[in-house]
C-alpha cells in the first residue's frame, strides 16, 4: 500500500503545501474522520430517538477505513513509511502482550 499512500500524500502536498500548519490540519482531519465513525455507530445503535436507526455496519466499516487511511496519509506526509511504521508498532504491541502468529 506504500505506493498508493505516497501518491495520496503527494497529491495533498502539491495542493495544500507541506508546512507545519498543513501537517496540523492533516492530523486534525483524523479527529474529524473519527467523529464520523462515532456518528455512524450512534446511527447503527439508533441512539438518537428523533432519528432512529440511520446507519449500517457497512457505514461504520467505511468510516473506520477512512480514519485509518487518513492516519496513514498523515504518517506518510510527516516523512514516515506509513506501512513500515504501522507494521513496527503492531509488532511491538503484539510482543508486549505475548501474541505470536504462526
Amino acid at each position: 500500500m506504500s505506493r498508493e499512500l505516497a501518491a495520496v500524500a503527494a497529491y495533498f502536498d502539491k495542493h495544500n503545501g507541506t508546512d507545519d500548519h498543513e501537517h496540523t490540519l492533516q492530523i486534525l482531519k483524523i479527529g474529524e474522520e473519527f467523529g464520523e465513525v462515532v456518528e455512524a455507530w450512534i446511527g447503527v445503535r439508533g441512539q438518537n430517538p428523533r432519528k432512529g436507526v440511520t446507519h449500517t455496519l457497512d457505514d461504520v466499516a467505511t468510516e473506520l477505513c477512512d480514519t485509518v487511511v487518513t492516519a496513514m496519509v498523515a504518517l506518510q506526509r510527516l516523512g514516515y513509511d506509513a506501512d513500515a511504521t504501522l507494521a513496527a508498532r503492531l509488532s511491538f504491541l503484539m510482543d508486549r502482550v505475548g501474541i505470536v502468529v504462526d
